[in-house]
């Protein structure tokens, strides 16, 4: 599955919620999410209006990499 090309960060947060992720706090136009689920974890992302490709796909591969997922059964699970 490819990533998805118009995400932007309010809608990557609503697709974190199942896997725990809730926000912690908010720095300017940053949210910090974190999630007790297979140990604790954070993760930051931009509230920007359209996410980066690169920048969507490195917090991706730190989320799938923090519950020993592959990026594509991470994609499936949040977006499939």
């Amino acid at each position: 599955m490819k990533l998805p090309r118009d995400l932007d960060g309010a809608s990557l947060v609503t697709a974190l919620r199942p896997l725990g992720y809730e926000v912690t706090r908010q720095t300017g136009s940053h949210l910090r999410l974190t999630t007790r689920l297979g140990g604790e974890h954070h993760i930051t992302i931009p509230t920007h209006r359209s996410l980066r490709v690169g920048t969507l796909s490195a917090i991706l591969d730190d989320v799938a990499a923090h519950f020993d997922l592959t990026r594509e059964a991470l994609l499936d699970k949040l977006f499939g």
